[in-house]
Parts: C-alpha cells; structure tokens; sequence
C-alpha cells in the first residue's frame, strides 16, 4: 500500500479508502452485508487505514455496518470518518441541510453508537447550509475537537470562499470533493488546498462505477439509482465520450496485464493534489483487485496519454 501524508492532521493516509455510500442500500444496487463486512477487513488487513461513512447513507446503516467490521480490530489503526448536517425528512421523504448546533451534537452522538467508538478521526461537513451561520456550525465542531470526540475537521462540497469563510471561526483540516478522470470540476479547489495543507478525500474516484471498465453498454439502472440522478457518466453524451476513453485505458491496462479499474485508481494516486480516493468495495475479490493497484504505476508517457485523451474528448 502507498500512502501520503495529511498535513494539517499530521497522518499518513492510505492512498485509497473505503467509501461506504452504496452500503446504505439507498438506490445503489444490491450487496451482500457480510461480503462487504469482508471485504472492508481485506482492505484493513493490507494496508488500507481510512474508512469514510456517512448517517445519511441509509439513515444510519452504513455506520452500524462499519461498526461490526470495525469490532475487535485496532481501533487505534483505523482513521474513521463520517459526517454531519445532512438530515432526512420524513415529509419530503428526501434529506434536508442542518448543521446547526443542536442537530449536529445528536449526529455526533448517534454515529458514535453507530461505529461503537469513543471518537471520530475525520468528522466532515457534508454540505454546505445556507440557513445557519458557518460560525454556529464550527462552533459545535470545535468544541467536539476541545472534547475529544473528533481529531480533525472536514468539510464536503464546499467552495474556497466556504472555506475561508469557515476558518474564520476554526481550523479546516481537509476537504471532501468529487474527482476522477471523468470530473475533474474542482482541481483547482483541490490543489489551492493543498497549497494551504488541506488535503482532500475524493469520492466519485471511479466515477460511479464506469471506469472499471465493467459496463461497455448503457446499464439498465433503477430510474432512482444514485448512479443515474447524482452522476452523470452513464447519460448521454457523457457516456459515449467515456467509452472513447476507455479504449485508451484498455491499451494501458494491457500493457501492465492489469484491469482498467487500477488504471484509473493509479491515474487518480499519481495526482499531488489527491490525499486518497474513496472507493466502494462489495467482496473480497473486489477488495484484492483494487489493493493490487498500489504494486505498480503509470509511466508519465501513459498519463499523458489519458490526460490528452480527455482533453480531446472534453471529459
């Protein structure tokens, strides 16, 4: 396993992590609970330190999941991360914005059952909300920190001037944006923080799936499926585009006798601005394939070769 070194949370962070969004079983397919149990502690066992959830993934069923994977293990060796102020509603049967004080010490308490630990490494912000002041919210997130129960803080999906405008209050010590060969919207949020020592997580790292290589035609996703509503890789004419280059990848991924999926992962290590990549994993055969990333690299030929490529294609 490659690491890299987080540098306000002084860590050094495994260059992939677990993401667990689809282990809430809200519109991202069908898995299997002890496969995944199983495969997270394959990832553990080899290197692997970051686990990334959320309460809102499946109103707090990823973070029970992770907890179970998690029991009996070195909790001292795991860097856990989850997040705060995305709420859902039972009205609109959707997820509301609250990162105000109050709903932010229920969260914190609620993921904390959850995992069946005494603290957070990493405790994000998971969107940005416009009803309540920034200055409330890190208010609540440093006196978490002044307490013990979260290491450092994070947010996701917020701008540089949200940024800035929440360190005015407290310390940021990483980001969480969307990156991959296929969105690369925020490289300049991405590399302005790590100029500053705001490493970033990347979720999305496989871009939903299509950069495995795994779906060479239009999938026939639930019309809900997160994969067809948040991303946008599997609609048209982004679709066809990214098939384009995957021809590239495949020829890459030959060369080394590796899948397109670590091609893509190693494309997404080999960047500075990128801290680690969050990536689902569902089986122990899909947790091997990607720690099998982290043997080999791209020669700067080949990611020179997919960076014109996408370029052309206006990826």
């Amino acid at each position: 396993m490659r690491y890299k070194h987080f540098s306000r949370a002084d860590a050094d962070v495994s260059c992939v992590g677990v993401g667990t969004w689809a282990l809430g079983a809200d519109n991202y397919g069908k898995f299997n609970i002890s496969d995944a149990i199983e495969a997270m502690q394959v990832m553990l066992e080899n290197g692997v330190n970051l686990i990334d959830t959320a309460p809102c993934y499946g109103n707090g069923t990823s973070e029970k999941i992770v907890g179970e994977a998690i029991k009996g293990l070195n909790r001292s060796k795991i860097l856990l991360s989850s997040k705060c102020g995305l709420v859902p509603d039972i009205n609109t049967h959707e997820y509301s914005r609250n990162a105000g004080y109050k709903n932010i010490m229920r969260e914190i308490e609620s993921s904390l059952m959850n995992l069946r630990t005494d603290y957070l490494d990493f405790y994000f912000i998971h969107w940005p909300d416009v009803h309540t002041p920034i200055a409330e919210t890190m208010a609540a997130l440093m006196q978490l920190k002044e307490r013990g129960f979260i290491r450092y803080i994070g947010v996701s999906n917020f701008t540089k001037e949200q940024i800035e405008e929440a360190e005015k209050y407290g310390q940021i010590d990483v980001q969480q944006p969307p990156f991959s060969m296929v969105d690369r919207t925020y490289v300049d949020l991405m590399t302005w923080g790590k100029e500053r020592g705001i490493d970033s997580m990347t979720y999305g790292s496989m871009g939903a799936g299509i950069l495995s290589g795994k779906y060479r035609t239009t999938p026939d996703f639930a019309p809900d499926d997160i994969r067809m509503t948040f991303y946008d890789t599997f609609r048209e004419p982004k679709f066809s585009k990214i098939m384009e280059l995957l021809q590239v990848m495949d020829v890459i991924a030959e060369a080394h006798g590796k899948p397109a999926a670590q091609v893509a992962l190693n494309w997404s290590a080999q960047r500075e601005y990128v801290g680690t990549a969050l990536v689902g994993v569902r089986s122990r055969t899909h947790a091997l394939e990607n720690l099998e990333t982290y043997e080999w690299m791209l020669t700067d030929e080949e990611i020179s070769r997919i960076d014109e490529k996408i370029a052309h294609l206006g990826l």
